[in-house]
């Protein structure tokens, strides 16, 4: 009897199925890739670097909701009635998103049950993540944050990775991500580095006993 085998949703997976039918384009650090308000026509795919989701009030006030890296799909709202875009979403540093019409991906879940079984899996594990986003934003000190931010951007956590990971990301955008002042994220930083769980010097190196820090704090 053959063995059973754990189908997951791979970006070589989700390229091939959809062929030729998308372009891809470099992001610079801040660029937006769809604003608030865009009509929602497509699904987005980022092939390398990070992308912010951050949703803008009729106040002025500007929340960061979202986080995606390496291998995340966003910009699913498109494939329900037709609407616009909810948030904005901006390139946290150089990054390259793959686009992908609506149509498209409409007929391949149609036509693939497979695909579209492990396409929704996929989305419901975004869904659980978002919701600890969220959590992490109510009930975690603005160091915790930072620290999960980090880890989130390193992507320890969610695979083998080396001792240490780089990002190019600037206090700036960090400080928006967890939604705290730029003055507090150097205190913060400062205090990792001191404890040997970054090494701040121009570039940022994260150390994987951040992970540690953060689950015993």
């Amino acid at each position: 009897m053959p063995s059973k085998r754990t189908l997951t949703l791979n970006a070589r997976m989700f390229l091939k199925r959809i062929g030729s039918h998308k372009t891809s384009r470099e992001y610079r650090n801040n660029e937006v890739i769809f604003s608030q308000g865009d009509a929602a026509d497509a699904m987005f795919y980022v092939e390398a670097g990070n992308v912010k989701l951050t949703v803008l009030s009729k106040r002025g006030k500007k929340a960061v909701i979202a986080i995606f890296r390496q291998g995340d799909f966003f910009g699913e709202g498109c494939l329900g009635t037709p609407s616009l875009r909810m948030s904005t979403a901006t390139a946290v540093h150089l990054s390259t998103i793959t686009r992908v019409k609506k149509a498209t991906i409409v007929r391949i879940i149609h036509k693939d049950p497979v695909f579209a079984r492990l396409f929704i899996t996929h989305l419901l594990s975004r869904v659980v993540r978002i919701e600890e986003d969220l959590l992490d934003q109510l009930f975690n000190s603005s160091e915790k944050r930072l620290a999960r931010t980090l880890l989130l951007l390193a992507r320890f956590g969610t695979r083998s990775k080396p001792h240490s990971a780089i990002l190019k990301v600037s206090q700036g955008t960090l400080a928006e991500m967890i939604g705290t002042t730029r003055p507090r994220v150097s205190f913060f930083m400062n205090r990792f580095r001191k404890l040997g769980l970054i090494d701040y010097n121009g570039s940022l190196r994260v150390h994987r006993e951040l992970l540690t820090f953060l689950l015993h704090e």
